[in-house]
């Protein structure tokens, strides 16, 4: 009667060789050996108890369930394509036993996105990989199967320019498997190199295998994620100013960040009559496409509020919080506007619930003086009295939102006051270039920079400098 097969643990098939570690058989007998009477039942003085095989070999499964749980586990943690795609490769290299390796995302469907990350490789190697002929390279970003190449420079038809850069960036070996899933279908390959000719064995194949099938899993739900994030950036920069209008007598300069899910933040400069300016920050709450579509409505809305009566800001304001009210019942926004006379360096502004602009020159940096007003659509009837600033020449007005405030971690009055010392502590040639001077306040903030993945606030600073 033969044995039972031995079942699978935990999606391991037990068909694969044992794990290194696992006792070997005892050896058959010598050929022509005749079997005494106690061959069968006394064991030899240095063979394994009975069942001592089998309990080596699901040991040895545990071990590497435990080891695939722990970096998967690791792996989920990742938020980004970035740190995910580092990640899987430095997995992968423990385990197929490699020490360098690249991984190669480039999606079937062609919509991107498109990227190509080093483990222990830099910018100038991944230059000289992409220099060799795509048929020619050791991965392919389409295949279905693993790619082995155990000794790459002794291979007959290894492609001169492929043999050339091996050479050069010093590895022997390859070993790379596709990136698939099975909603999206393929999205790359990773690839180890080897310094030496070497090729992992089969249960190391085995174990990356299942790996990869996770990660790709992983990599298609960030794709996914990021491809969205690039969507909502887009409309929302298309439904903002693509360029500023030149006006005699100011300097004008944006910056703009959305955040990951798409925010409602605004800003706008448009040309009145009389070379008057008509200038707007804002936001509107909540995020994602509903947000970035009535951020859309407000500001074409709050144009046209502009172009009748925007020497008025109270009364645009007002108009547009009855719009608000009437059309978007369940969302508020803060907003600012400003009507901006260059020939006076004047500026006559009314806000709602928005953050008090920050005027800033050789002689003083200082907040202006607005009223505390409710955001539209919070009361039944805004109403805010105007406030009048008086800039001199070589000022500039820093118009900006609250996600610039947010994004610092600290509470607003801290937020405030360290945004008071960035503008009071801007270099005089900074003071010059209303854009330099954004950027200035931008990392005095925000050290770490405007693309964290860790906020969802917006960011838009607007600054105006009279010449």
């Amino acid at each position: 009667m033969n044995a039972p097969h031995p079942p699978k643990v935990a999606g391991i098939d037990p068909t694969v060789p044992t794990p290194t570690h696992t006792v070997a058989p005892a050896a058959p007998p010598a050929p022509g050996a005749c079997p005494t009477a106690h061959s069968s039942t006394v064991p030899a003085p240095n063979a394994p108890a009975p069942g001592a095989l089998l309990q080596d070999r699901l040991a040895g499964w545990v071990s590497d369930l435990t080891t695939l749980q722990e970096l998967s586990e690791r792996l989920s943690r990742t938020d980004a394509l970035e740190p995910a795609l580092q990640e899987l490769l430095r997995a992968g290299a423990a385990l197929v036993g490699a020490r360098r390796g690249l991984a190669v995302l480039e999606p079937a469907d062609g919509q991107g996105p498109r990227t190509t990350l080093g483990l222990g490789l830099g910018r100038a190697d991944l230059g000289h990989l992409e220099t060799v002929p795509h048929g020619c390279l050791p991965y392919d970003t389409v295949a279905s199967a693993e790619i082995l190449h155990p000794d790459l420079l002794a291979e007959d038809g290894l492609d001169p320019r492929h043999r050339e850069v091996a050479t050069r960036l010093g590895y022997a070996a390859s070993y790379a498997l596709p990136l698939s899933a099975g909603s999206t279908g393929p999205l790359g390959a990773a690839v180890w190199l080897y310094d030496e000719p070497a090729e992992p064995h089969e249960r190391r194949r085995h174990l990356a295998g299942l790996y990869i099938r996770h990660a790709a899993e992983h990599l298609a739900r960030l794709v996914e994620v990021e491809r969205m994030r690039a969507c909502m950036a887009t409309i929302t920069e298309e439904l903002l100013p693509s360029r500023l209008p030149r006006v005699a007598g100011v300097q004008l300069a944006a910056r703009h960040r959305t955040g990951p899910r798409g925010g409602g933040d605004w800003y706008d400069a448009l040309p009145l009559p009389d070379a008057a300016l008509g200038l707007s920050v804002g936001s509107v709450t909540g995020s994602g496409p509903s947000a970035v579509a009535a951020m859309g409505r407000l500001r074409a809305s709050l144009r046209a509020y502009a172009v009748m009566e925007g020497e008025d800001p109270v009364a645009v304001l007002s108009d547009l919080e009855l719009l608000l009210r009437l059309t978007e019942p369940a969302r508020s926004a803060t907003a600012l506007f400003a009507y901006c006379e260059p020939a006076l360096r004047k500026v006559t502004l009314a806000g709602a619930g928005h953050s008090p602009p920050l005027l800033i020159g050789e002689r003083r940096t200082e907040f202006a003086e607005t009223s505390v007003s409710a955001p539209l659509g919070m009361l039944a009837c805004w109403e805010a009295p105007n406030v009048e600033i008086q800039a001199e020449a070589g000022e500039t007005v820093l118009l900006y939102t609250d996600g610039l405030l947010h994004r610092t971690g600290d509470s607003m009055d801290r937020a405030f006051a360290r945004l008071h010392a960035a503008a009071a502590n801007t270099p005089r040639t900074v003071r010059r270039d209303p854009g330099a001077l954004a950027d200035h306040v931008l990392r005095t903030l925000l050290p770490d920079g405007l693309d964290t993945t860790d906020s969802e606030e917006d960011v838009v600073l607007l600054a105006v400098r009279f010449d």
